[in-house]
């Protein structure tokens, strides 16, 4: 379940979207997942390229907060751990799609002149 309480948010829906995707390595954590599926530490980490561990953790840390990811730890040694979308996590896939289009289309623009 989600830590932050629906008072917590703000009122306006488009901020409470950049609260909970506030940084531009959670949007790329989101990204990579919608388009690997589960993935470990390292694989992330190296899929995202220059993000340090820390940062990387404190990311995946609030999004796991917010109930956008889901960590699963294995009782493995050396331990496993992977990283998945939850539910909700799966439905920010339409805010990526049209920041795609629009990344596109802003490209094209500036192609074109």
């Amino acid at each position: 379940m989600p830590s932050l309480a629906l008072d917590d948010l703000p009122a306006c829906p488009v901020e409470t979207t950049l609260t909970l995707i506030r940084s531009k390595w959670q949007v790329l954590i989101v990204r990579d997942l919608l388009a690997n599926g589960t993935m470990r530490f390292k694989e992330l980490q190296r899929s995202l390229g220059k993000v340090s561990q820390k940062v990387l953790t404190d990311n995946l840390r609030a999004m796991e907060d917010y109930g956008l990811v889901h960590r699963e730890v294995f009782a493995e040694v050396p331990p496993r751990v992977e990283y998945s979308l939850t539910e909700l996590g799966l439905t920010i896939e339409p805010v990526l799609d049209a920041m795609w289009t629009w990344g596109e289309g802003y490209k094209d623009k500036l192609r074109a002149e």
